[in-house]
């Protein structure tokens, strides 16, 4: 499987391109900076260099042009301001979209975020700036005719994976991991059903497999 990842050198595409990799699946990280080329190469990933607030659809569907699959991991960072929340968080992930359908690639992962799903309300403080992003890019995936998978971590920790997580439509708030967020990803990619579903994840019992197959409510 070639997976694509939009913001490749992030922590959380970072662990997906090493699972990926390790199982023999071909990642391909787009990063803005050539400088993270060799950590992604270390990670087993091919790398693609392109600024996601510059590219034109054209630009990034040839990058996409043979993928199985695209995962939107993106994001302007906690130091930005909030005109990069838009510019990032949400155009980006839209650009990604539009890329995805010239190049007919049906699968979208989106890694959104817990609270995206009322927005932050047209609040302009930067957190509700980038709540109201996270909002607008969901909508716009989930409104188009792909297979995507909006993906809503809680609280996100640089603890080790534990392999169990608990997904569910709605699970409350609670902390997890990146590296099991990523597990998460894998465990979307490789389940078609879980296609036109929103998922939050947090620190759970169950194994990453058995929650994605079979969420809760």
């Amino acid at each position: 499987m070639r997976v694509v990842i939009a913001g490749g050198h992030g922590q959380i595409a970072q662990h997906l391109e090493r699972r990926l990799a390790e199982r023999g699946d071909t990642p391909v990280g787009i990063v803005r900076n050539p400088d993270h080329r060799a950590d992604l190469e270390a990670n087993g990933a091919e790398v693609a260099v392109l600024d996601l607030e510059q590219a034109s659809v054209a630009d990034l569907a040839a990058v996409l042009e043979g993928a199985d699959a695209v995962v939107f991991a993106a994001g302007a960072g906690p130091g930005s301001g909030a005109a990069r929340k838009e510019t990032v968080d949400r155009d980006a992930a839209v650009l990604l979209a539009d890329a995805a359908e010239q190049a007919g690639v049906r699968r979208y992962v989106m890694v959104s975020a817990m609270g995206a799903d009322s927005g932050g309300g047209g609040g302009e403080d930067v957190f509700s700036v980038y709540l109201d992003a996270k909002k607008a890019a969901d909508d716009d995936v989930i409104a188009r005719d792909l297979d995507w998978t909006v993906v809503r971590p809680g609280g996100l920790t640089e603890d080790p994976g534990t392999g169990r997580v608990r997904v569910a439509a709605s699970t409350g708030r609670g902390q997890v991991p990146r590296e099991d967020v990523a597990a998460v990803i894998v465990a979307v990619l490789d389940r078609p059903a879980s296609a036109r579903q929103v998922l939050e994840v947090i620190g759970g019992d169950t194994p990453v497999e058995e929650a994605v197959a079979a969420p809760g409510p």
